[in-house]
């Protein structure tokens, strides 16, 4: 996977400190994505990667989920990181706050069917 993250998020321990204080949304969505509940796939939050903490990312999928709240509408500096982030060979799904207290399911539908999309891995010959 290509990318350094730099030292700034990781002297900072930046990751943790925002796994301590998440969103009451990004604790609602990882509730419902952590130990491998979507397909088998495993989640991580607030995992460093370059100059960025990603709320959530499957790292085999290449997946980034990003939970935001109105800060982020319109935001320029959002576009640029999903251009990096894209860049860089993820795909990246943003949901709003709101969205993922009120329509959780919906939400994890949406994940669940982006997850599907993937290749399925080579099956391995049996011994």
């Amino acid at each position: 996977m290509k990318g350094q993250t730099n030292s700034f998020v990781l002297g900072n321990r930046l990751q943790r400190t925002l796994r301590s204080n998440m969103t009451d949304a990004e604790r609602a969505l990882w509730k419902r994505l952590r130990c491998c509940q979507i397909s088998g796939c495993k989640f991580r939050r607030q995992h460093p990667f370059g100059d960025f903490i990603l709320d959530l990312v499957c790292l085999e999928a290449m997946l980034v989920i990003e939970v935001d709240g109105g800060q982020h509408n319109g935001s320029v500096q959002d576009l640029v990181r999903d251009q990096v982030l894209e860049s860089a060979g993820f795909r990246v799904m943003r949901f709003w706050n709101n969205q993922v207290l009120n329509e959780i399911d919906s939400v994890v539908e949406a994940i669940w069917l982006e997850l599907g999309r993937l290749p399925s891995p080579p099956s391995q010959p049996s011994p």
